[in-house]
């Protein structure tokens, strides 16, 4: 097929600025930031409500570290099937609208987090919320990369990216507040039916937003769609396993440190809520700011040589976080600037990368399948922390999260570099 971009901007490629990646956007382009800027915020914030309340939610339930661990693994297992799923759903009935079907899937089942009466029943309920959290990340990206400009698609995907950071933000803002004036037996109930909030995205997504319009003039036509098992012919083979291997190593890595930080904060600091949300926001502060950064630093550097920097990085400053001495958490609470700086700014380059990898007609499906395997496999990481905490501490078990940065670093050597590559409509 021949490589054609998938939109055609009415501006000059010389578009520059600091803004000049979003002014290169059609009225339409810029509609569709929106929905999936907002879409990916809010899908961070119900996915957070977990970790926030981790610690009440275990003394309500009786829980053990495993047990705890494990809210974080099923969901993200879950969210695997959830995101292949939503992958094929890309590719056969459009970019906005599988974003829709995610958006009020992870909505719904978040509050029915809030009315468990046991540990199974908010096990189940965590579980379905996975469905949409795991097909949302790659709706928005892939409708958003096919209205950007090869040029600008690393930034542009970044900032996607980079509402991760806002939607967990406001969990943290939610979550120090509430947890410091609502009981804790029902806090945690309250923190998840807040998880309603993208119900009101949807409005916006079913109003505005479109797929792109070449991709949209395919779709009408095309009469039959590529079954999954696309992805694993010719040499879409190898860019599949070791994409998911990547996505493997950066997620195993990140959920790992977004899933335990707090419950180390607290249990081996001795920080209070209030406390422990000042720690986070400096982290927090460094993720949103490495999200933006990342993305001119993968359309500089290229692809790859991104990754393997802030692997490198984030390895390195977790191992140093979690050897920190006590009594030194002045230091703690600055080294979570470049901490949440790196293990983000690693994410920026997903969005480009993956839709580069495959051609249209299977984007959807690559994209999501590798992306989302990757989320399943890493999700055993926390699972991991939690059953060596016992022996080993929280802190000492977090060197899980080292190991899957090195495991990044390994699967780049199986991928192209894709850097200003145009895309297959």
């Amino acid at each position: 097929m021949t490589a054609t971009p998938t939109s055609s901007p009415p501006v000059a490629d010389e578009v520059t600025g600091r803004l000049g990646w979003y002014r290169s956007f059609t009225p339409q382009g810029r509609r569709a930031f929106k929905g999936a800027f907002g879409g990916f915020a809010l899908d961070s914030y119900d996915f957070q409500v977990l970790p926030l309340s981790m610690v009440a939610i275990a003394a309500y339930f009786g829980l053990t570290q495993a047990q705890t661990g494990l809210l974080t693994t099923v969901t993200l297992l879950v969210s695997a099937f959830g995101g292949i799923l939503a992958g094929v759903l890309i590719d056969r009935v459009g970019r906005v609208r599988t974003l829709m079907i995610t958006v009020g899937t992870y909505a719904v089942f978040t509050v029915l987090c809030g009315f468990a009466v046991n540990y199974p029943m908010l096990l189940v309920c965590r579980a379905f919320q996975g469905l949409g959290f795991g097909g949302e990340w790659a709706a928005g990206a892939v409708l958003v990369a096919e209205y950007a400009r090869a040029r600008y698609r690393g930034r542009v995907l970044a900032f996607i990216q980079s509402s991760w950071a806002v939607g967990w933000g406001l969990a943290v803002i939610v979550s120090t507040v509430v947890m410091d004036t609502v009981a804790p037996d029902l806090a945690w109930r309250v923190m998840f039916f807040t998880g309603a909030l993208p119900a009101l995205l949807l409005l916006y997504l079913r109003r505005n937003v479109k797929d792109a319009p070449a991709v949209a003039e395919r779709l009408a036509k095309e009469k039959t769609r590529l079954p999954l098992s696309a992805i694993f012919q010719g040499d879409l083979a190898r860019k599949t396993f070791f994409a998911s291997l990547l996505a493997t190593g950066v997620q195993g890595g990140y959920y790992t440190i977004a899933t335990w930080l707090p419950t180390y904060l607290k249990a081996e600091r001795g920080l209070t809520v209030v406390g422990t949300g000042s720690y986070l926001f400096l982290l927090i502060t460094g993720a949103f700011c490495g999200y933006l950064t990342g993305g001119y630093v993968t359309d500089f550097l290229g692809r790859k040589k991104s990754f393997a920097l802030f692997a490198v990085l984030s390895a390195g400053l977790l191992m140093a976080y979690i050897n920190i001495p006590a009594g030194s958490n002045t230091l703690l609470l600055f080294l979570g600037f470049p901490l949440g700086f790196c293990s983000s700014a690693i994410f920026s380059g997903f969005g480009s990368f993956l839709a580069e990898l495959y051609p249209g007609t299977v984007r959807g499906t690559g994209q999501s399948f590798t992306y989302n395997v990757g989320r399943a496999v890493g999700a055993f990481f926390p699972t991991a922390v939690g059953f060596s905490a016992g022996s080993a501490g929280v802190g000492g078990a977090l060197v899980y999260g080292a190991i899957g940065y090195v495991i990044a670093l390994v699967a780049l050597l199986g991928l192209p570099e894709t850097r200003g590559q145009e895309l297959e409509a």
